[in-house]
């Protein structure tokens, strides 16, 4: 357990930031991408639309790993966002539920206060992606 001097982050303080660029959508996938691939890269993968005839390549999947969940928040084009939380056991998915948005943020930003718990490395990385 992280002992580290410092309280562990508060739940709170996560979700606050983690819906501080929710005014659009592309917008908050983008913000969110960037937070958690410079933050927690080891535990973030973020997928891009592909095409031949754009020069952007939006942001199409974050997948974030956490403990023995992994969070997706996804968007197909110009749709809405789909939320969900996959329980995972030895890398297969045993269970999965679809979530709102706000339900989507609320159970990452529980899960990245418990991670920030649990090391001095991983408190530090936090940090970072509150900054960010």
């Amino acid at each position: 357990m992280y002992n580290g001097g410092t309280e562990p982050l508060q739940v709170e303080m996560l979700a606050a930031s983690l819906r501080a660029s929710y005014t659009d959508v592309k917008t908050f996938l983008e913000t969110l991408a960037f937070k958690f691939e410079g933050s927690l890269s080891s535990h973030t993968r973020v997928i891009r639309h592909k095409s031949l005839f754009l020069r952007e390549r939006p942001v199409k999947e974050i997948i974030v790993t956490l403990g023995d969940y992994q969070y997706r928040l996804s968007r197909e084009q110009q749709g809405p966002l789909a939320a969900q939380r996959a329980h995972v056991v030895r890398g297969i998915v045993i269970g999965t539920e679809q979530l709102s948005v706000e339900q989507w943020i609320n159970a990452i930003a529980e899960a990245l206060a418990q991670l920030s718990a649990s090391s001095t490395l991983d408190h530090a990385a936090l940090l970072r992606f509150l900054q960010s």
